[in-house]
């Protein structure tokens, strides 16, 4: 439990609810139900172990934040997360409708335990420790199955790393939803891409022989089209979606709109992830101050890249 003064309420409320949220408990010295919530409130801080952060407002000293958030009565409880206000209840509430209210908006213990697997997850690949990696994602996935971004960083390890009857089986769920996750769907195509290189005998051909077929015949897009899933499974990638447009260019329907599907795919799998909800508004901190980096500056390349290359189908497309 923290107690609030308007000092450190950028600190200890809004910058700390970007990582875990932060449940504000506005109240007052003369309030007889305050003095009945705030018992309930620790008991279950404690609880929860974590999962949430309460801080304490005393109004009648710090009316400057009461006034903020337009507080009228006492005791009111504001839940904040990624730096914002997302729900709250006024007046004393029973054991039973806090823990409710709080498991309406809080991740469980299996989420957090998935999303703590994913950080370390990265740092061990940052690391180079790719089999170590893999664990940890199996273990993130094991803690919470509901967990998308720990499936697809999962699925698309496993795809690099030559699991493909793995990933091929982790996928089959995401892929029968409706509306279609696009992101599996871009796994998807990958992963056919990496099998067509396993299995087909033009998995082993040069780039010149695919160069000289396709000279005798530019509507040959058989042969464009596995020289471009080979490029994809090589990642070079815009050597594939150029190839992938020629074909779209040509004939934007031919088998099925293979074309456009793995050049779609491709595009998705070169998108930069979104940021982390304590990571809002990339490239500033809760304060609004602009951060400029490496990391920043690949993201923008990255976007660019992906922006130009999205210009190009719908063009191709028209």
């Amino acid at each position: 439990m923290i107690d609030v003064t308007i000092e450190n309420f950028e600190t200890e409320v809004v910058a700390a609810s970007m990582q875990t949220p932060v449940l504000v408990d506005f109240w007052a010295t003369w309030c007889g139900p305050c003095k009945t919530l705030v018992p309930t409130l620790e008991k279950l801080e404690v609880e929860y172990a974590g999962r949430f952060t309460l801080a304490k407002v005393d109004v009648d000293a710090n009316q400057q934040i009461a006034g903020m958030f337009g507080i009228r009565s006492v005791p009111t409880c504001i839940l904040m997360i990624g730096g914002r206000p997302v729900d709250g209840f006024m007046g004393a509430q029973t054991e039973g409708q806090v823990r409710d209210f709080l498991d309406k908006h809080l991740p469980s213990e299996g989420e957090l335990q998935a999303e703590a697997e994913v950080d370390e997850a990265q740092q061990m690949l940052e690391a180079g420790d790719t089999q170590a990696a893999l664990g940890k994602l199996a273990d993130a996935l094991a803690a919470d199955p509901t967990n998308d971004d720990a499936r697809f960083d999962y699925v698309r390890l496993l795809i690099a790393t030559g699991g493909y009857e793995e990933a091929a089986s982790l996928m089959m769920e995401p892929l029968k939803r409706i509306p279609q996750v696009l992101r599996f769907e871009a796994l998807n195509q990958w992963l056919q891409c990496m099998v067509f290189v396993q299995q087909d005998e033009r998995g082993n051909w040069p780039v010149e022989q695919f160069d000289a077929a396709i000279a005798q015949n530019k509507r040959d897009f058989d042969t464009r089209f596995a020289k471009a899933r080979i490029l994809a499974a090589e990642g070079q990638w815009t050597a594939s979606m150029d190839e992938l447009l020629e074909i779209i260019m040509r004939d934007k329907d031919w088998n099925g709109q293979a074309a456009r599907k793995l050049y779609v795919g491709i595009l998705e799998l070169l998108t930069p992830a979104k940021p982390k909800k304590q990571d809002a508004v990339p490239g500033k901190t809760a304060g609004g101050i602009e951060l400029v980096g490496k990391g920043g500056a690949e993201q923008d390349e990255a976007t660019a890249l992906v922006n130009s290359y999205r210009r190009r189908l719908s063009m191709a497309l028209n």
